[in-house]
């Protein structure tokens, strides 16, 4: 069987899932799952990558992520590859712990992240684990509650500027906004062909980058090395402009052109995208 296709480009966000393999559980006890948290830390660090949500459930996890460098296959071969070997070394097992290779749905931010950090949130609840979300230790939904500390592996900034600008406002309406979120239709089923969640305009931009990565990586080396300065791009150019330019026409990384304009990558990845859907 063929593998399925990894779209993996700058600043794209995945709803990412990995489960037992043969569902059987790959957390034990509290401490496995502090390691798989430390890895996703350090993953994190290592990769750039910049986690909205996570559950963590007993068979299998969600993790939201987006990456600002098209490296979520690294990232998620560090991820499991390390556990694995940590868990069977502590639990005196070999073998395959995960069922074959993650799965992970690409998605368009603006129109179903809530509604997947809200189902993302609810997973214990619905699984009969607990009553409330906040009753499950294992998942981001306290730290973005504000009911816990934020860990340094979770960045929950956008996820709360939907709801107020205010932290203690956007804590209590993103509490709500998950607790009244029961008979939601889980948003997953609109995936197109399990890989794509969007709208049509943003399934066709994602199927252009498929193809794209599909282009000889010489001529790809070819273009950039005949590209503009950052200097140059932003020279005449207004500031949005240009972070788009220098993003999809040139294909600087996100936190290159943050540097270069000051802003944090995430914000780039926001201009970016923004400035793209304006030009469809």
């Amino acid at each position: 069987m063929a593998r399925p296709i990894r779209i993996e480009y700058e600043g794209g966000f995945y709803h990412v899932t990995s489960r037992g393999n043969a569902r059987q559980d790959i957390f034990a006890n509290d401490e496995d799952y502090r390691i798989f948290l430390a890895i996703l830390a350090k993953v994190v660090e290592r990769y750039r990558w910049i986690v909205h949500a996570y559950c963590l459930m007993v068979n299998h996890y969600h993790l939201m992520v987006e990456t600002p460098q098209a490296n979520l296959s690294q990232g998620m071969r560090q991820i499991n590859g390390v556990y694995t070997q940590k868990h069977n070394r502590r639990h005196n097992r070999v073998g395959h712990l995960f069922q074959g290779r993650y799965k992970a749905l690409v998605i368009e931010r603006d129109s179903y992240l809530l509604e997947l950090c809200r189902y993302i949130a609810l997973n214990p609840v619905r699984a009969g684990l607990v009553s409330s979300p906040e009753d499950w230790p294992w998942s981001s939904y306290s730290a973005t509650a504000g009911i816990k500390p934020q860990e340094s592996s979770l960045d929950t900034d956008w996820l709360l500027s939907y709801f107020s600008l205010s932290k203690p406002q956007a804590h209590k309406r993103y509490s709500s906004f998950v607790n009244n979120g029961f008979d939601v239709e889980n948003p997953l089923k609109d995936a197109r062909g399990g890989l794509i969640l969007g709208r049509r305009d943003f399934i066709e931009r994602v199927h252009k980058l498929i193809e794209e990565q599909d282009t000889d990586e010489a001529v790809r080396r070819e273009k950039y090395a005949a590209r503009p300065s950052l200097a140059e791009i932003f020279k005449d150019t207004e500031r949005n402009e240009g972070i788009h330019d220098a993003v999809y026409r040139w294909g600087y990384t996100l936190k290159d052109v943050g540097n270069h304009v000051g802003l944090h990558y995430s914000r780039v990845s926001k201009i970016a995208s923004m400035m793209a859907k304006s030009k469809t």
